[in-house]
């Protein structure tokens, strides 16, 4: 039988817990209950929170004799995890709570595989929920009221959040098919790069792989960083590195200062190009910081507003560039369109800026192994050689 696992603070949220633990019983799952309070409770847990924060390296008695809560949410927390990786069977993860119970929560389901059900019912689901969230395939539900008993609204949340996670469970209780056997391949895109990714995963489906293609908006590139942390990728496509141009200009889809630094780090082979260099983004028009208002922008739609890198930033961004790529310590290639980083930055186009283009290709021409294309990024050609790149990168290494 499927098992879902409910971590809570059962101090403050035993009621709405119990209720969950009997809905989700309804439909058919075993539960595991596992309290990350430190308050007395009436609820009776699986795993105690006494056994929580022994697993977290503290004592109920210890967190509450602090007083400090940021810290009993963090030893809850990083006790939660350890108890989830310890656990025989688990089939989904069901939290609800609020500010302090997400976090916990979030930590707790931090570590688990990717493709197991993790939903998290909390008050914070409506603002920024990057912090909940992280690079994992958590599923996030707003409470829409506070979770502060079981009423007729919140009846009504928690009880889908029961059906979601008990429907979930079973489908991941049911065993999977053979798994493809092609190693993987991790690429990096945008819509401004599209066709040029396209044309690289056509070429390595044909070669024997199977690509995973990552957003390049912040949370994609360090859902691609931690992957080849995790040693799943036979290699690394980069080819659309623009989360760079948001952590250095101040954009909001930054991937941090670690973005381009995985593979290198772990020796896997990796084939870049500074695709889509050419931009910072924002969102609606109105929400770009006024120090930008004389810079040239570009409307991409509603939500979306991209602001053209200059001469001086696009210099910078290839010292960086290649300063990252000198430090790997596997194999390494980097490809640089001459005609163009993205579908912005072409003749006719709102980016078109060879100047600009040329500050950032002149430092990336002292990569060891740069090959400088006279073609444009989205220019079928271009795509297809990076990929026969990696691909004769991979199988050097195989040998």
């Amino acid at each position: 039988m499927a098992t879902v696992v409910l971590v809570g603070t059962l101090d403050t949220k035993g009621a709405e817990y119990a209720w969950l633990r009997e809905r989700v019983r309804e439909l058919g799952c075993d539960t595991v209950l596992v309290d990350a309070g430190i308050g007395p409770s009436e609820v009776e847990a699986d795993v105690s929170a006494e056994e929580v924060a022994q697993a977290g390296g503290t004592s109920l008695q210890a967190l509450r004799d602090a007083g400090d809560r940021g810290a009993a949410v963090t030893a809850m927390g990083e006790g939660a995890a350890i108890v989830l990786a310890a656990l025989d069977r688990v089939d989904a993860v069901l939290a609800v709570g609020g500010s302090g119970g997400s976090s916990i929560a979030a930590r707790a389901v931090r570590d688990l595989p990717i493709g197991l059900p993790k939903l998290i019912v909390s008050t914070m689901a409506s603002g920024d929920v990057s912090p909940y969230v992280g690079a994992k395939d958590v599923t996030l539900t707003y409470s829409v009221v506070d979770i502060a008993g079981v009423n007729r609204l919140s009846r009504l949340i928690l009880g889908n959040a029961a059906a979601a996670a008990a429907g979930m469970a079973k489908a991941h209780a049911v065993p999977e098919p053979a798994p493809d056997e092609r190693p993987l391949v991790g690429a990096s895109m945008f819509g401004v790069t599209t066709p040029a990714v396209d044309a690289a995963r056509e070429r390595l489906d044909e070669l024997g792989y199977e690509v995973l293609v990552f957003h390049a908006t912040g949370a994609g590139g360090r859902a691609l960083e931690g992957l080849v942390e995790s040693g799943l990728l036979a290699g690394v496509l980069d080819l659309t590195t623009t989360e760079l141009a948001d952590d250095l200009v101040g954009g909001v889809l930054s991937a941090g200062p670690d973005r381009l630094t995985a593979a290198g780090r772990r020796g896997v082979p990796q084939v870049v190009a500074p695709g889509a260099l050419d931009m910072v983004n924002f969102g609606p028009r109105e929400t770009v910081p006024d120090r930008f208002g004389q810079r040239l922008l570009y409307v991409h739609n509603p939500t979306v507003t991209l602001m053209r890198t200059t001469a001086e930033e696009m210099g910078e961004l290839g010292r960086r560039m290649a300063s990252k790529l000198a430090g790997a310590t596997g194999p390494t290639a980097l490809f640089v369109p001459l005609k163009g980083v993205s579908a912005l930055d072409a003749p006719g186009m709102p980016f078109h800026d060879p100047v600009a283009d040329v500050a950032c290709f002149m430092a990336l021409e002292e990569v060891a192994d740069a090959e400088m294309l006279d073609m444009h990024i989205n220019d079928p050609r271009f795509g297809r050689a990076m990929a026969d790149r990696l691909h004769r990168l991979i199988s050097e290494g195989a040998k």
